[in-house]
């Protein structure tokens, strides 16, 4: 038990270090589908198949990860037009004389 454990700690602290360099979709696709795994290896593990649960999560967190993050640029992308549009008008409407 003392080693699957350290191999567990080992893997988790390996993945975060490998985390430094992902742009910003590989880490919410990555950090959805770890919380996913985790809890349906919890689920899993009260139905009887901790491995099918973590499976099944792992894919759903994944989804929801990349999801969340195709939400997320989609927002910046509105405002970024919405500043940019604003910033137009500014300059339009300063450069008019009354």
């Amino acid at each position: 038990m003392k080693a699957r454990a350290l191999a567990v700690l080992l893997a988790v602290g390996m993945l975060a270090a490998g985390c430094s360099n992902m742009t910003a979709t590989q880490q919410r696709t990555l950090s959805g589908g770890v919380i996913g795994a985790a809890g349906g290896a919890a689920i899993g593990a009260m139905a009887g198949d901790a491995g099918m649960g973590a499976a099944i999560g792992a894919g759903a967190g994944l989804l929801g990860g990349y999801i969340y993050d195709q939400h997320e640029k989609s927002k910046e992308q509105a405002y970024e037009e919405g500043y940019q549009a604003g910033r137009a008008r500014s300059r339009s409407s300063s450069s008019s004389t009354y």
